[in-house]
């Protein structure tokens, strides 16, 4: 069995950029409030109609560039989103349909926050049984468009942002055994937890599934029990970065850059405090792009490949959190 490689990566955010200041002027906030609580300075969102799988189209293209490869010659797309375009189907197949690869596998993965890493665990077992060769692994949201911008949703809508991280994965060769080589994933999941951060409706175990009723009670836009979210988020980060390391024989000294989800810059802080990880090897651009969920790690992950943070030789950690409950690890040879 072949191991996995990240052949090429892009992302891509709409170009129009939300300010905290810009959301003082829609709900009772400052920036002041915004940034001491979430680190979040401003975001991307989309304008008019458009889907995550336009927005993956986008940072798809970029990705198929960087690893010398045209839609062709992907034989497996995993579409991790929890905003897809449609109720359904899947934006994998549309994004299918945009590649202009028709016949090509293509599924959704639903695991929010941790999606990517859930993508990248499944990219890497199709690979290693020889079931795909180029896998097209997708993180993308448009959280926009479902969130409550008024003063009653604010302790959410100010979270989240809009964008795209893509990886190309393809197996591991003999002429370049160690660039981007996926070493190990680790995935943990929890539903006991599954309503401290949800949209409960439209749902299908409601009769009906919507109603004006629920629209007006505000039932439609997310919920998040912030507190319990911070909680959950710093005891089990900690644990399965330890947990990931421990198993293929590394320790916390032999990670040269760390890649956390971008949930809040509050939770990365205090998990690296815990860890007693040094600042400087933790990538963390919240500050721009808000909570992108299932494309936070891939468009964090690409950031620091561009700007050089991340060099050929360095061991990558990635780690993600979020709703389910969900958590994981990834541990990434470049």
């Amino acid at each position: 069995m072949s191991g996995s490689t990240i052949l090429g990566m892009g992302h891509y955010v709409p170009p129009r950029v939300v300010t905290n200041n810009d959301l003082a002027i829609l709900m009772d906030t400052t920036d002041e409030w915004i940034t001491q609580r979430t680190g979040i300075k401003e975001r991307h969102w989309i304008e008019g109609d458009v889907g995550a799988s336009e927005l993956a189209e986008h940072a798809t293209r970029g990705a198929l560039a960087e690893a010398g490869l045209e839609p062709k010659d992907i034989d497996l797309i995993l579409f991790a989103t929890l905003s897809p375009d449609l109720n359904f189907p899947g934006s994998a197949c549309l994004l299918q349909a945009r590649l202009g690869i028709p016949g090509v596998a293509a599924m959704d993965i639903r695991n929010q926050c941790t999606g990517f890493l859930y993508g990248l665990k499944t990219a890497d077992a199709y690979i290693r049984s020889g079931l795909a060769r180029n896998v097209l692994l997708v993180g993308a949201e448009v959280h926009s468009t479902g969130l409550d911008v008024t003063t009653r949703g604010r302790d959410v809508a100010v979270l989240f942002g809009d964008g795209a991280g893509v990886a190309v994965v393809g197996p591991q060769t003999s002429d370049d055994p160690g660039a981007a080589h996926v070493i190990d994933t680790e995935l943990h999941a929890d539903g006991r937890f599954a309503e401290i951060l949800m949209v409960e409706v439209p749902a299908s175990r409601l009769n009906p599934r919507l109603t004006l009723e629920m629209m007006e009670a505000g039932r439609h836009f997310p919920k998040m029990d912030g507190r319990s979210v911070f909680k959950h988020a710093v005891e089990r980060l900690p644990e399965v970065i330890h947990s990931i390391l421990k198993r293929n024989g590394y320790t916390l000294a032999d990670v040269d850059i760390l890649v956390p989800h971008q949930a809040n810059l509050r939770i990365n802080e205090m998990v690296a405090r815990q860890l007693g990880f040094p600042a400087e090897k933790i990538v963390n651009n919240i500050q721009k792009y808000g909570n992108t969920t299932a494309a936070s790690i891939p468009m964090a992950l690409h950031e620091a490949v561009q700007d050089g943070r991340i060099q050929k030789g360095h061991l990558v950690l990635l780690a993600g959190f979020g709703a389910g409950l969900t958590w994981g690890a990834s541990l990434v040879r470049w």
